[in-house]
């Protein structure tokens, strides 16, 4: 600091004369030709208030430049319509799909959140005339507008739950944990799927079938009643996506919801078009009326609870009515694509799928705890996709645009990819979590055991974007064989694939709270009944084509008991099944030395590199071999009675098909 008068600076301590207040020295500033501090002073805000201050806060999205024409192919600039107008196009549609069928217009529909600012620019708003309204008289929704919150991003979708809907957090790794109300998972038995002209020849309905039946005006009472709730709220949520992966077959859908967590919960589950594919959206092939914050009428003909999702096929519309369980509607469109994609001859898959460097895909069938996640999730391999999958004369693509999770007792070190993906823009569904910190408790169950979490498949490093690949080397079907009876692994016929395909076996045990030990076997026709529209055989008979015809061969894996069934054998190590799936994906499989079972007439290897021989045939790991019989009998006669519902469907022009599936199964 300078303190000689002589000497240049900013300011200085006066020696005499000049004292300041306690008898403290003034101090003295002057011009200095030293600049000694930088002078970071700003240029003043342009803002006079703090609402424009806010204003200037956000830059207006880009738009894309890509022009409307009839053809798609590039036009002269006086062809492409304003921004105005395309948003018009665009609420148009939106009114479209909200309109009664029945009593008024469509509702007036105007763009953005009720609670924004317009920062002076015009709200462009339209109504749809489907009637003529002075013919039904005026309802007071259509007095009022409805604001859409169209394609809103994961940020803005977290402000609107974190403001609006009680039970919405960010978790310490900053995925929005949210509640889907008294419903925590599917209710099957309130799914209904209309009857008429189109899907009564074509669906599978009756004893087995997944299909409950009701009726066109049924369905319309329910689809109004959905209408109705939505246009009466200040603003709706609407989702215009894509499902499955292939461009030649993709399909448009439009979600409108209640909801923020559904909006961004279907965000991530599917394709999400780039702004140029939604200039070019139009009219969407399917639409979901998500109303669950909204029960059904009891009284209404087929209802049985407060709770009904209804699919209309014909009129490609699905209606939700008293859950707010998201995984509706997701199992609702895959329900939709298992009876699109068929009639142009693509089979949709409920599978697992992944390709190798060498451009190699497997498909990984199976139910819940036979380890499909954890086997198609391999750091060697691209994951393709983690459910839903279709495969067509392009190969296989996938159905969805991310992954739902189970989260119960989710570990770091158990599954990495999906505990890193748990991030912003992650729906954690029910999970529960430390009230000061925000870290989740996986293993809590105070909610509900289903606890999930939905993200992108970008959030997966080994993802593969886009995610399809060629036709399949290797069919996987998994079973958690809690009898002990199975072999670790069996190449299967063409047949023999079919057979267990249509079975979708596997075993679970029960609750020790009943008393019950031994295991329950479970069957799900297709590894996914729940969800499939047509006759098993059907899908089976497809599945055997795309095979044979691409030279895919079939496995069956059991990842259960070994050296008895649960309570007196063991389960088998995983490390032991990593080795024989890595096996398969090798092809050294193909060239093993086989031999043949008893009563199921499986072929299983001698030797498998890493796993140890005594295993691969389970009669060896049993040392009391009547019992071992006697189990595999017992199984054997499980499979043929659940078989018994598929006996009478005959696939293909003669009945040939099906004897050669029958003779596939167990026979003794």
């Amino acid at each position: 600091m300078a303190n000689n008068p002589s000497e240049k600076g900013d300011f200085s301590f006066a020696r005499t004369g000049s004292i300041g207040r306690h008898g403290l020295p003034k101090i003295q500033t002057r011009e200095g030709t030293t600049e000694v501090c930088h002078d970071d002073t700003a240029t003043p805000v342009k803002a006079k208030t703090m609402d424009e201050l806010h204003s200037l806060q956000k830059k207006k999205s880009s738009q894309p430049s890509t022009p409307h024409t009839a053809t798609g192919q590039q036009v002269s600039a006086f062809n492409a319509i304003s921004e105005e107008d395309r948003q018009k196009q665009q609420l148009q549609s939106i009114s479209a799909s909200l309109a009664s069928l029945t009593r008024e217009t469509g509702p007036k529909v105007v763009r953005g959140d009720p609670s924004g600012k317009t920062d002076g620019k015009k709200a462009v708003h339209v109504e749809h005339h489907l009637y003529d309204s002075s013919l039904f008289g005026l309802s007071d929704s259509a007095l009022k507008f409805t604001h859409i919150l169209y394609n809103l991003s994961p940020a803005e979708l977290y402000e609107q739950a974190i403001k609006y809907e009680k039970g919405s957090f960010i978790t310490a790794s900053g995925a929005l944990a949210t509640l889907s109300g008294a419903k925590t998972g599917r209710s099957p038995r309130d799914k209904r799927v209309v009857k008429d002209e189109e899907t009564e020849n074509e669906l599978w309905w009756g004893k087995g079938s997944p299909n409950i039946e009701m009726d066109e005006h049924t369905f319309l009472v329910n689809r109004e009643r959905a209408v109705d709730y939505l246009n009466s709220l200040d603003k709706v949520f609407v989702n215009d996506q894509f499902l499955n992966w292939d461009p030649e077959h993709r399909i448009k859908v439009r979600i409108v919801s209640a909801r923020a967590y559904h909006s961004l919960f279907m965000h991530n589950m599917c394709i999400r078009p780039t702004p140029e594919e939604l200039e070019d959206f139009g009219t969407p092939d399917f639409t979901i009326y998500n109303a669950g914050r909204f029960p059904c009428n009891r009284y209404t003909h087929y209802m049985t609870s407060s709770t009904s999702i209804d699919l209309n096929l014909s009129r490609r519309e699905m209606v939700i009515l008293g859950t707010q369980y998201a995984g509706e509607m997701k199992k609702g469109l895959f329900s939709v694509m298992h009876y699109l994609m068929p009639k142009c001859r693509i089979l949709s898959l409920h599978s697992g799928c992944n390709m190798g460097k060498d451009g190699d895909v497997a498909l990984f069938f199976g139910l819940s705890g036979t380890g499909k996640t954890t086997l198609s999730t391999d750091h060697n391999r691209y994951l393709i996709g983690d459910d839903e999958h279709c495969w067509s004369d392009n190969g296989v693509s996938n159905i969805e645009g991310g992954c739902y999770a189970k989260c119960i007792d989710l570990s770091k070190d158990k599954e990495p990819d999906i505990w890193n993906a748990i991030k912003f823009g992650t729906v954690l569904e029910n999970v529960v979590f430390d009230e000061h910190t925000r870290e989740v408790d996986y293993s809590e169950k105070s909610v509900t055991e289903n606890t999930r979490a939905a993200y992108p498949i970008e959030y997966i490093p080994n993802a593969k974007i886009p995610c399809v690949g060629p036709h399949p080397k290797n069919v996987i079907l998994l079973a958690c064989d809690a009898f002990g009876v199975l072999p670790p692994v069996s190449k299967l016929s063409l047949a023999q694939t079919m057979y267990h395909f249509i079975s979708g076996y596997t075993a679970l045990v029960a609750g020790t709270e009943d008393g019950i030990k031994e295991p329950q076997a479970t069957f799900s026709a297709c590894f996914g009944a729940a969800f499939i529209m047509m006759h098993p055989t059907r899908y089976a008979a497809m599945l055997a084509e795309k095979m044979q015809k691409h030279g895919a061969t079939g496995w069956l894996v059991n990842t259960g008991w070994s050296a008895g069934s649960y309570g007196t054998g063991k389960r088998i190590k995983l490390a032991y099944t990593r080795k024989i799936i890595d096996a398969i994906h090798s092809c050294t499989l193909l060239n093993a030395t086989y031999t043949k079972t008893d009563v199921f007439g499986l072929e299983i290897p001698s030797e498998i590199e890493g796993v140890p021989a005594e295993i691969l045939d389970p009669i060896n790991t049993w040392s009391d071999k009547k019992a071992y019989k006697d189990t595999l009998l017992k199984l054997g006669g499980l499979f043929k009675k659940n078989f018994e519902v598929f006996l009478n469907h005959k696939i293909g022009k003669d009945n040939k098909l099906t004897e050669e599936i029958l003779a596939a199964g167990p026979n003794f």
